[in-house]
């Protein structure tokens, strides 16, 4: 059976080395920082990455990929596969077992039915969940015994591994959210600040937007582990002073995502105190175009939402122009150094789903400007193009950052030379890659025209990732502004696509219709304008031992193992 060649290779047993660690709680206190500030426990219910990273400590899923992307246990015994009978043979169902006498970080037993609500309540019709790509095409999930949960599809599914897989889909309690359902789900303060879990730590108290204390978890399902008493999670602040809080001044253990120049780091590190690490994976940084029109003047509840296309972004040529007039070479120089590569893919790895397409490459301002001029774009007063009365001039915001307000400052020049005119907006991170439904500045709620960030998805199949751009996905007020296709792009063709690949086993047809849908979003329809395929720069100090940096899930995927270097 071809769909057989396409079940992850990487579901395969994997050995964790050992670790020289003391006992539990032996080692005292770690100290992380993330510079964007958690503002939620609740992965479910936040896009962004510091919120999904810092509820894995708490959350876990049935399994995880590990820093070679192989599939993992983690909650489950092992992982189901065809040829050990926990995937039907005809790819419509996987049943996991959950390892025996797991327990709640409140001393109660993790049972089936806990995963069953999972799904029920992400996939709510009247909620909105940020994950809701991880439930495409399941159409029921059943609690078979206590540790049994079957996992049914409407079709065919090569790609079994999606719900309740990864960093981005761990499992939630049952007993603490069940009156958290649909439209609900965003009052629930206590639960989502506070989530019970299976993680090696639990909350103690959550400041959001600032600190998160956390204490060893009593019921962790292994008695050595972890090695820290407690955790200390700073939010806030930039990366640079994050990177100087572990490599210069050795405050922090663990600095995340220090999007800093290289000669920066370097010198930073040259203070002996810690060291950076690297790897790359998915991370790519890149502009979003917002298909809609985000206007202040419309009603709020009616901006950013299909109801008003984008009166100028809704033209190809401009949103084609407004790629073309991009250097990313000199982007990748000046923000990433050998951390960085110019790509013109939103989906650059594995190798094998990345498009060979290279036409963005060359910046090309002439051809810009040629495009703007075909659509009827002619140079007005101060040099801004204009057609039909509207200027053409693009809100462009972002999260504040040094290379990233670097990056929209040389952005914003290079459309200067081909009459677009940029207004450049920046928000705090904890804000914009926030959960606040009411905030007017979250990249889901999206009131600008244009957006810059990175983001990347779990494991090494982007099928859920693709599927993320579907014409369901997009956010709005229904969904509490929860949705992953942020620039409401709609198309039923790129759409029957997805599903296609969803029911595609052969891994060759796979490769294609994955770089299909990449080329659709980034090349024929500009939708999204890739910039650089980041590479991951944290920073741990010297005294912290087990780190194992991982790009193909959450960074703190394997906290448990952490312990104090004597």
């Amino acid at each position: 059976m071809k769909m057989r060649t396409a079940l992850l290779g990487a579901a395969a047993a994997f050995a964790f080395a050992p670790m020289a660690q003391a006992e539990r709680g032996t080692d005292g206190n770690v100290n992380v920082i993330y510079w964007q500030a958690p503002s939620i426990l609740n992965p479910f219910l936040s896009g962004g990455t510091k919120d999904v990273e810092a509820s894995s400590i708490i959350l876990e899923p049935l399994a995880r990929y590990n820093p070679e992307g192989v599939l993992v246990p983690f909650l489950a015994e092992e992982i189901p596969t065809l040829e050990n009978g926990g995937v039907s043979e005809d790819l419509k169902s996987i049943t996991w077992k959950l390892q025996p006498d797991l327990l709640w970080s409140d001393g109660t037993p993790v049972t089936a039915e806990d995963a069953v609500f999972t799904w029920q309540y992400c996939t709510h019709p009247e909620g909105g969940c940020a994950q809701l790509s991880k439930y495409n095409g399941v159409s029921n999930v059943e609690a078979v015994d206590d540790l049994t949960i079957k996992i049914s599809f409407e079709d065919a599914q090569p790609n079994p591994y999606g719900p309740m897989v990864g960093g981005q889909s761990p499992i939630l309690q049952k007993a603490q959210f069940e009156n958290c359902l649909g439209t609900k789900a965003p009052e629930c303060t206590d639960a989502n600040f506070g989530p019970i879990g299976t993680g090696p730590f639990r909350v103690v108290d959550f400041r959001t937007n600032d600190v998160i204390q956390l204490e060893a978890n009593p019921n962790y399902r292994d008695p050595a582990k972890p090695a820290f008493a407690t955790m200390t999670f700073k939010g806030g602040g930039d990366a640079e002073a994050a990177g100087r809080a572990v490599l210069e001044t050795g405050e922090f253990d663990y600095a995340w995502n220090l999007q800093l120049a290289p000669t920066v780091i370097a010198s930073m590190a040259a203070a002996g105190k810690g060291k950076a690490i690297s790897a790359f994976g998915t991370l790519v940084e890149r502009i979003e175009v917002n298909m809609t029109w985000a206007d202040p003047s419309l009603p709020e509840g009616e901006r950013s939402t299909a109801k008003h296309p984008h009166p100028i972004l809704s033209d190809l040529n401009v949103r084609k122009a407004i790629s073309m007039a991009i250097d990313r070479e000199i982007l990748t120089e000046i923000g990433y150094g050998q951390a960085g590569r110019a790509t013109c893919n939103l989906v650059p790895a594995p190798a094998a789903y990345a498009s060979p397409n290279t036409d963005c490459m060359v910046q090309d301002i002439e051809g810009a400007k040629a495009l703007l001029e075909q659509s009827g774009w002619t140079v007005g007063a101060g040099g801004i193009r204009e057609k039909d009365g509207m200027q053409l001039k693009l809100l462009f915001q972002s999260s504040t950052n040094a290379v990233r307000q670097d990056f929209q400052a040389l952005i914003k020049q290079w459309w200067s030379e081909i009459g677009v005119e940029a207004e450049l907006k920046n928000v705090a991170g904890s804000v914009f890659f926030g959960a606040d439904p009411g905030s007017p500045d979250t990249f889901q709620k999206f009131y600008a025209d244009v957006e810059m960030y990175a983001n990347n998805f779990d494991g090494t199949d982007p099928q859920a990732y693709l599927a993320s751009y579907t014409c369901d996905k997009a956010p709005r007020p229904e969904t509490q502004w929860q949705g992953e296709n942020v620039n409401r792009f709609c198309d039923p063709a790129y759409d029957e696509v997805v599903e296609e690949l969803a029911r595609t086993g052969e891994i060759t047809r796979r490769q294609e219709l994955a770089i299909r849908l990449n080329e659709i979003l980034t090349k024929d329809t500009y939708t999204i304008i890739p910039l650089v395929d980041r590479g991951r720069v944290s920073a741990h100090s010297n005294s912290l031992g087990g780190v194992s940096l991982n790009t193909w899930d959450s960074e703190m995927w394997n906290v448990a193992d952490w312990y104090r270097v004597k």
